[in-house]
């Protein structure tokens, strides 16, 4: 699964330009659907298992976007203005390197400022691709880009760009591999545009108009010194969302997703994260409603080119969500 891991998280794909990493999951699944199709936004729809009286039709979210940046005007010296796509923090961003969709490498740099401790804001900064000017830039206004770090094992933790939201992604392909014959019709969605408004899982709800609904995505954790107050931790299990700042979760939900998880022993959280959302808000509010969850992967430096995670965790999140889709559903 590592592999798997490292192939996802180093495939740029920015809000609005996932071409190259849904041709990574879609040959990653394609062998294993029952049915496949892109829908006009870019999402990624894969449909497994067959509609049934005792089963239900379930949609699952992991958002195959991450974020960037674009580049917003070129001066005379051939430096590069840009702004973001999705939430970047100016203090991870300078001394960053990123990489155009083109290929062309870039590194943040700041303007001088009279504090040199203050962090300035992204407007006072700039993409370095070394060239000698604006007609020796090989980045035109419009064009994207996206953080390189390469993905470092660091014991069971692993550190990448992009794990919001990759690594989630490779726990749905491995969950779509792993159930054989499932009691429901799965709609698995690798959806586009979380970042700037989980617009991808918005129109694939309406689309898929399921009867249950969970989201798979990453959480923050309060495990860092003087960081948030947060219950999250890594290497404690995958959280069971409880609420977010866009989404209650249904506490039936909650409820099937704690005992399934107590049945199978598998270790997990209770999670309400004050700032943030996800794919989940989308599934809950589309057509008439649906009832909607989301398990979480504890992950700490969200949104930075660092962001770190517990193999443990994740391998835990793919056992829980596999267990969850096995059987039949109550949520009386």
């Amino acid at each position: 699964m590592k592999s798997l891991i490292e192939k996802l998280t180093q495939t740029p794909g920015p809000p609005g330009y996932e071409k190259l990493i849904r041709e990574v999951i879609q040959a990653e699944i394609e062998d294993y659907a029952d049915e496949i199709h892109v829908d006009a936004l870019g999402n990624l729809i894969a449909r497994k298992g067959s509609p049934s009286t005792e089963g239900k039709r379930i949609m699952l979210a992991a958002h195959m976007d991450e974020i960037g940046v674009i580049a917003t005007h070129i001066d005379e010296n051939g430096f590069i203005r840009f702004t973001n796509m999705g939430g970047i923090y100016p203090h991870y961003a300078p001394g960053g390197r990123v990489r155009f969709l083109d290929g062309t490498p870039g590194v943040i740099g700041t303007e001088k400022t009279e504090n040199s401790y203050k962090v300035p804001p992204l407007d006072k900064m700039y993409i370095d691709v070394g060239a000698a000017g604006r007609d020796d830039c090989p980045i035109k206004v419009g064009d994207v880009a996206v953080f390189e770090r390469p993905l470092t094992e660091m014991g069971d933790r692993l550190v990448s760009k992009a794990m919001d939201d990759r690594i989630s992604v490779a726990i749905m392909i491995e969950a779509l591999k792993m159930l054989n014959n499932p009691p429901h019709e799965i709609y698995f969605v690798f959806s586009v545009q979380e970042e700037v408004g989980v617009r991808g899982a918005t129109t694939a709800a309406f689309g898929v108009d399921p009867e249950l609904g969970l989201a798979l995505d990453v959480t923050r954790t309060g495990d860092t010194p003087k960081g948030i107050t947060m219950e999250v931790a890594l290497g404690a299990g995958p959280a069971i969302k409880v609420k977010d700042s866009g989404m209650i979760s249904d506490p039936r939900i909650v409820d099937w997703m704690v005992r399934t998880a107590e049945r199978a022993k598998l270790p997990y959280q209770l999670e309400v994260l004050e700032r943030g959302g996800t794919d989940a808000r989308a599934i809950q509010l589309t057509r008439s409603g649906v009832p909607a969850g989301c398990l979480s992967i504890p992950c700490r430096y969200v949104h930075s080119p660092s962001e770190m995670v517990d193999f443990n965790d994740v391998q835990n999140a793919l056992k829980l969500l596999v267990a969850l889709l096995s059987d039949s559903i109550d949520l009386a």
